[in-house]
């Protein structure tokens, strides 16, 4: 199983907090799912807390992060 994490304005955009999903081989594999069609291109991914890109390897247990991109001044 693989849990993932929504922050900010992720959470409403794709209507859940925390959601739990079978093991996919890679990140880019589990955000094919169709529930994740909303999310935009630019988030921001990470997997047990570092970041990562859709070509990273999953395993049972991991846990996947999406958050928007932050911008400051």
């Amino acid at each position: 199983m693989i849990t993932v994490k929504c922050f900010a304005r992720y959470r409403a955009l794709l209507g859940f907090a925390d959601l739990g999903l079978p093991a996919a081989p890679t990140l880019g594999d589990l955000l094919a799912d169709p529930r994740f069609a909303a999310l935009p291109k630019d988030a921001l991914l990470a997997v047990n807390q570092s970041f990562a890109d859709r070509s990273t390897p999953l395993a049972d247990g991991d846990e996947v992060a999406l958050m928007p991109p932050v911008s400051g001044g």
